[in-house]
């Protein structure tokens, strides 16, 4: 094991492409016990078109439920929120240390009929077993050593 990050973190496609609209987006719950456990989970929403005066919020969920029915906003966790002004085509991220929730997610919230989703990624750290075993939402992957 070389300490590459396809070794030390489990990438994970938690959601396919949302429409245009205002219904929240519920990323697919991640165990947080599987593999032996881990520690952490950070969430990435791939945004695609965002019009003028959208406020999106990306809030990391807990529940003990494998389906997110139970799912609540995590206590005192971040959240990260922008108002769209110059936001196609970014970026969102939160990251939740220790859960006391088995299973996690993220709920990104549209305020505007125009905002698009690309893809939501989830990518847990800290495993407790190592290396980490690739997911099957991924196609393909390759640690390469120069």
């Amino acid at each position: 094991m070389n300490g590459q990050i396809l070794e030390l973190v489990k990438v994970i496609k938690i959601s396919n492409g949302a429409s245009a609209g205002t219904s929240a987006v519920n990323g697919t719950a991640v165990d947080m016990q599987q593999d032996g456990g881990y520690d952490g989970v950070a969430f990435v929403a791939d945004l695609g078109t965002v019009v003028d005066a959208c406020v999106l919020t990306l809030t990391p969920q807990q529940g003990e439920v494998s389906d997110g029915s139970d799912a609540a906003a995590i206590s005192g966790a971040a959240t990260a929120a922008i108002t769209a002004s110059t936001s196609s085509n970014k970026l969102m991220v939160t990251d939740t240390f220790r859960p006391t929730g088995r299973y996690v997610r993220p709920q990104l919230t549209r305020t505007a009929q125009n905002a698009t989703v690309n893809t939501m990624l989830a990518l847990l750290y800290r495993a407790r077993s190592l290396p980490v075993s690739a997911d099957s939402s991924v196609l393909g992957s390759k640690i390469a050593q120069a």
